[in-house]
This record gives structure tokens, sequence and C-alpha cells, in this order.
């Protein structure tokens, strides 16, 4: 589940959340896929990375203009029924975190050693 991103251009926000699912359910997936939806409507969202292992465990990472954009998605009242269904349904634990990012890069590097 990712939406794409595009290169972005320090400062921007990012919401790092963990979970981890206590057994599969084809009801959570199908919540996952509409909130993913929903947020790329959101005002602010600038992507997503997603992936979950065989183990349940999942670690998503939104990419966010501000930390507004931030706050009006978490209250969006979509979002609250979904995360009432993660907390009673879906999740054995998770984590969140915010964080504002001041410098990033991307790859591959160029590994060749200079000729000297």
């Amino acid at each position: 589940m990712t939406v794409p991103v595009p290169p972005l251009t320090p400062p921007y926000h990012v919401v790092v959340f963990t979970s981890l699912l206590r057994a599969p359910d084809p009801a959570y997936e199908a919540m996952a896929q509409r909130m993913v939806a929903l947020a790329r409507d959101a005002p602010g969202f600038l992507g997503m990375d997603s992936a979950r292992g065989t183990d349940g465990l999942g670690i998503t990472v939104s990419y966010w203009t501000d930390e507004a954009a931030i706050a009006a998605w978490k209250a969006d009242t979509r979002h609250l029924a979904a995360q009432r269904l993660g907390n009673a349904d879906w999740y054995a634990s998770y984590s969140l975190h915010v964080a504002r990012v001041e410098r990033a890069y991307s790859g591959p590097r160029d590994t060749e050693t200079p000729a000297s």
C-alpha cells in the first residue's frame, strides 16, 4: 500500500505508524485501503510508504506539508472510526511518531571509488 511520493523538499512532516496485528483480517485490509484513499484527498497529504510482514508487523510512513494537516487528518471522523476499530479489533500494539524532516536524501549513490 504505497502512494507514490515525489521528491520532497524539506522541511515537511512525517507520521511513522508501526503496528502489530493480532491476526490477519480481510476487514482490516479493506479499511486500510479506504484510509489510503481518504488520506490521498486530505489537504496537505504528500504521499506514503507502507509495508507489512507475514508476522503482522507493519510500518507506514505518511508525508505531510505541516502539523496542521496532520492534526486535521487525525481529527477526520472517518479516520477516528478506523482508529477505534483498530484499537478494539485489530492491533495487538502500535506506536506513532510525528517528526519534522529537515534533511532528506535518496539513492542509489555512486559507490565507485574515484581513480587516483
